[in-house]
C-alpha cells in the first residue's frame, strides 16, 4: 500500500547544494554593508587603532552567522525559523557612542549590551502576547514604512557611499543603474532558476564592469590575516553602569518592536504567519544573540530589513537559504581575508541592487494594505499619519536633534516610530468607544 507524505511547506524546504550556496551569498551580499557599517561607525567615533576595528569587524560578522543560524535553523524555544537575516542594529549606534565616548570604553558598551540581551529573553514572551495588535492594517503600514526608510540607504549606496570624496558622481549612480538594469533584465528574461538570484548576478556582473573603471580596491586584501578567532572580552571584562544600561534598555524596547515588524513581514511573504508563540521564539533568539555579542566583541543583534525585500523578490522562502547565509557569515567572521574580498565590491554596486530590494518590501506593504477595508472608518487616517510620523526622520535626520536622547532613540528609528504610532492610532480608532456622529455610527445607525 503507497503511503502519502505531507507536503513540505517552502520554509522548510531545502534546496540542492548548488543553489543552497548561490542563493545564500546573494543574501550576504545584500546585508553585508549593514553589516559592518555599525562597528565601523562605533569604533571610529571610539578612535579605536586599525586593527582594532579590523577585530571589531571579523567579531560582528562571526556572531552575525551564529545569530542567524540560530533564528533560522533555532533550537528549544530560541528562532522563529523563518528565512530572517540577523545583523547589528543602527538604533543601538548613538547610545553605543554615547557610553563609550564619556568615559566608559567598549567594557561600558559591552556591560549594558549583554544586560540589554537579557532583558529581551525576559520580555520575548510578554511580546508575544501582543500580536493581536498587529492586524493587516498596521502589518502592511509597518512594512511600507521599513521599504521607504530603507531607500536612502540604497541612494547613498548609488551615489558612492555616505561620506566618499566622489559621493554623487554621475559615473557612480550610472554604475548603480546599470547594476539596476541587470537585475531587472535577469528577472524578466532569464530561466527561473536564474532569476531567483537575478541579484547575485546583478552584483557580480556589477563588479565586473567596476573592475576596469577603477572602482575596486582590493589592497585590503593582502592585508588582512587569513584566520582570525574572536575570543570572548577581548577588550577587558564588561563593566555595568546604570545610565548605560538604561539607554540600552531604551534601544532593547526599539528593536524588539522592529524586529517583530520584521518576523511578520517575512511571516507574510512566505505564507507561514506569525503567532504568538513564534514570535516569542525569534524574540528570544534576538536576545540571545545579543548576549553573545556583548561576550564576543560586537554588539545588539536585530532581524535584518535589508533581506526581508530580498526574500520577497526572489520568492525563494526557504530558512535554509538563509542558514547557508549564516555559515558563509561565519566563515568572513573566521577567515578575515575572505571578508576583505567582499568588502571591496563597490558601494554603487550594492546601491542597484538595493534599490530594487527595498522597493519589493515596500510594495509588499502596499500588497497587505490592499486586503484592508477603507470603507466607512478612518483606516486612511492611520496609514496616512503613520507613514508621515516614520518617514520623517528618514527625510529630515535632525528633527529630533533638540530631543533627549533616549527620545531620540526611539523617534530617530522610522521603523520604530511608525510602528508605535500605527499601532496607536489603530487602537485609537478601532478599539476605543466611537464617537457619537463618527463615521461607524452612522454606518450603524443606517444599518440597524
Amino acid at each position: 500500500m503507497a503511503t502519502t507524505t505531507a507536503p513540505v511547506h517552502p520554509v522548510d524546504e531545502v534546496p540542492p547544494v548548488r543553489q543552497l550556496a548561490a542563493f545564500g551569498l546573494q543574501h550576504v551580499l545584500a546585508m553585508y554593508a549593514g553589516a559592518v557599517a555599525v562597528p565601523l561607525i562605533v569604533g571610529g567615533a571610539l578612535k579605536l587603532s586599525p586593527a582594532d576595528l579590523a577585530y571589531l569587524i571579523t567579531a560582528d560578522l562571526l556572531v552575525c552567522g551564529i545569530a542567524t543560524l540560530i533564528q533560522c535553523v533555532g533550537f528549544w524555544r530560541f528562532g522563529v525559523r523563518l528565512p530572517i537575516m540577523q545583523g547589528c542594529t543602527f538604533a543601538a549606534v548613538s547610545p553605543m557612542v554615547l557610553i563609550g565616548t564619556t568615559g566608559g570604553g567598549l567594557p561600558a558598551i559591552y556591560g549594558s549590551v549583554i544586560v540589554a540581551g537579557l532583558a529581551i529573553m525576559l520580555l520575548a514572551p510578554v511580546f508575544g502576547k501582543l500580536l493581536h495588535f498587529f492586524p493587516p492594517l498596521v502589518t502592511g503600514t509597518v512594512i511600507l514604512i521599513i521599504g521607504v526608510s530603507l531607500l536612502p540607504v540604497a541612494g547613498n549606496w548609488a551615489a558612492g557611499g555616505a561620506g566618499s570624496k566622489d559621493f554623487g558622481e554621475p559615473k557612480n549612480l550610472a554604475l548603480a543603474a546599470f547594476v539596476l538594469a541587470a537585475v531587472l533584465g535577469v528577472q524578466r528574461f532569464a530561466p527561473v532558476y536564474l532569476a531567483r538570484i537575478a541579484v547575485l548576478i546583478g552584483i557580480a556582473v556589477g563588479l565586473a564592469a567596476a573592475v576596469p573603471f577603477g572602482f575596486t580596491d582590493f589592497s585590503g586584501v593582502g592585508d588582512a590575516d587569513w584566520l582570525g578567532i574572536s575570543t570572548p572580552f577581548h577588550f577587558g571584562t564588561p563593566t555595568f553602569k546604570v545610565s548605560a544600561i538604561v539607554s540600552m534598555l531604551v534601544v532593547a524596547l526599539v528593536t524588539m518592536t522592529e524586529t517583530t515588524g520584521d518576523l511578520i513581514a517575512v511571516g507574510e511573504m512566505t505564507g507561514r504567519r506569525v503567532e504568538p508563540r513564534s514570535l516569542s521564539d525569534g524574540l528570544r533568539a534576538d536576545g540571545l544573540s545579543t548576549v553573545l555579542g556583548g561576550v564576543f566583541n560586537t554588539f545588539p543583534y536585530t532581524a535584518f530589513a535589508q533581506n526581508v525585500g530580498l526574500v520577497g523578490m526572489t520568492r525563494v522562502r526557504s530558512r535554509w537559504v538563509v542558514a547557508a547565509a549564516g555559515g558563509i557569515l561565519v566563515l568572513l567572521g573566521l577567515l578575515p581575508k575572505l571578508g576583505a574580498v567582499v568588502a571591496a565590491i563597490p558601494a554603487p554596486v550594492l546601491g542597484g541592487a538595493g534599490l530594487v530590494m527595498f522597493g519589493t518590501v515596500a510594495a509588499s506593504g502596499l500588497r497587505t494594505l490592499a486586503t484592508v477595508d477603507f470603507k466607512g472608518n478612518d483606516n486612511l487616517t492611520v496609514v496616512a499619519v503613520s507613514v508621515a510620523i516614520g518617514v520623517l526622520p528618514v527625510g529630515v535626520p535632525t528633527v529630533y536633534a533638540k530631543f533627549p536622547d533616549w527620545f531620540q532613540t526611539v523617534m530617530n528609528s522610522g521603523i520604530s516610530a511608525g510602528c508605535l504610532t500605527a499601532i496607536v492610532l489603530n487602537l485609537l480608532f478601532n478599539h476605543l468607544p466611537w464617537r457619537a456622529g463618527s463615521a461607524r455610527t452612522v454606518k450603524t445607525a443606517e444599518t440597524a
